[in-house]
């Protein structure tokens, strides 16, 4: 679908409000890893906790940093070795997502109409790519909470309250 650069702009300004939203959201999620557990996985093809939490909170930045920027280019894969537990995700993902969430809100509507490659596999429009940046992470938000209590942990309310109080 194909808006004038007012309408994207007024989407974008939608969609980032909600996004916030769900940043918070997705922040308690991160900051209930329990200590100590960082390499639970439900299965041997599964990412373990730690690698799932580093994805949700590096892949926001990555799609941010991607609209702002009109390119994808890939990401570190890997967890980097500073990263040792849920608090240390919690810690990058405050100090760095602020900015680049602000870079997007400042974004006119001609660079959230533009279409960018996503390496090769498709094209899309930036304000798709803030629709999917946000749907990516509330999908997997969904199966690192799943981890949780099999970790010992609680899970924190996400669209209420949760079952452990």
């Amino acid at each position: 679908m194909q808006f004038s650069h007012g309408e994207a702009k007024l989407i974008a300004g939608y969609i980032l409000a909600q996004y916030e939203q769900e940043r918070a959201t997705t922040r308690r999620v991160l900051d209930a890893l329990p200590a100590g557990k960082e390499k639970y996985t439900p299965d041997e093809r599964s990412m373990s906790a730690l690698q799932l939490a580093w994805h949700i909170a590096s892949s926001e930045k990555f799609f941010l940093d991607g609209i702002y920027t009109g390119e994808f280019k890939a990401g570190e894969p890997n967890v980097p070795d500073h990263i040792k537990s849920g608090k240390d995700v919690v810690a990058w993902y405050d100090a760095n997502l602020p900015a680049s969430i602000e870079k997007a809100k400042e974004l006119p509507g001609e660079s959230l109409t533009k279409v960018i490659d996503f390496f090769g596999m498709f094209q899309a429009s930036a304000l798709d790519y803030l629709s999917l940046m946000m749907k990516h992470g509330i999908h997997h938000r969904g199966q690192l909470s799943a981890y949780l209590r099999p970790m010992g942990a609680k899970v924190p309310g996400i669209y209420g309250p949760s079952g452990d109080k």
